[in-house]
């Protein structure tokens, strides 16, 4: 894609020069503070999801969702729109602090919808060479390799993955049809709808890992690592999911 042709179909570009036609100091700061951003937000998600559980708030989201199937698409379209929202907030150009709220935003979204599947798989844990741990540390442990491989595989390779987008895209709007007609019909998606969701997630690392160069201002380092966050915080989910579902219960 030529830059003329990216900056037709990103509007962002407009505002300012993208990182990848900045200086090679103004990039390489670009690329520190969006990971910096990143490691922040998944901290802020890690003690966001220890005060809900240690105050109880799981228990009662999980016995509210169980009161009807709906509340699941309820919590699913309120995600949603908080979700374009927080990135509205993250993509300002006029605003540092509307910035952070928009970070800050979304990173509280997805504790708040992890709660119910962490307040459960806490009970659980794995037999791990002959030992009993958690799921939850174990899913994160994963989680972190994976990402950090993806992430340096894209980094060191110096690959363009900006063809996956329109593919990532529709198959975004076909897992969420997925899903939906799943809670409605109260089908099991199984095992494999989650292996084939981390190879999604994975794609989308790769994908935000090569592109955010190409997409972000030197400026815009809060919504990067808001899209790398978001692409992070979907491996975790269906990592989760598949050690919940080989697990013992204690």
């Amino acid at each position: 894609m030529s830059q003329a042709e990216f900056r037709a179909a990103n509007p962002y570009a407009g505002f300012g020069t993208v990182a990848i036609e900045a200086p090679e100091v103004a990039r390489r700061t670009f690329v520190r503070k969006t990971y910096t951003h990143l490691a922040a937000a998944v901290y802020a998600f890690v003690a966001l999801e220890w005060l809900m559980v240690s105050l109880g708030w799981d228990m009662k989201f999980a016995e509210m969702l169980g009161r009807s199937q709906y509340m699941w698409l309820a919590v699913l379209g309120t995600f949603m729109v908080v979700g374009w929202i927080a990135d509205a907030w993250a993509r300002s150009a006029t605003s540092i602090g509307k910035q952070y709220a928009g970070l800050f935003l979304y990173v509280a979204a997805q504790a708040v919808i992890f709660l119910p599947m962490i307040g459960y798989a806490k009970f659980l844990t794995m037999d791990v060479g002959g030992q009993q741990i958690g799921v939850i540390p174990a899913a994160a442990i994963t989680t972190l390799i994976m990402f950090g491989g993806l992430t340096a595989y894209a980094m060191f390779s110096k690959q363009d993955f900006s063809f996956l987008g329109g593919f990532l895209n529709i198959l975004a709007w076909a897992a969420m049809a997925l899903i939906v007609v799943s809670i409605l019909i109260g089908f099991n998606l199984g095992v494999w709808f989650s292996a084939a969701m981390i190879i999604f997630a994975s794609a989308y690392i790769l994908y935000y890992t090569s592109n955010i160069l190409r997409e972000y201002r030197t400026d815009q380092y809060v919504s990067a690592s808001l899209a790398l966050f978001a692409s992070l915080a979907l491996l975790f989910w269906y990592v989760l999911r598949i050690f919940m579902a080989f697990s013992n219960r204690d």
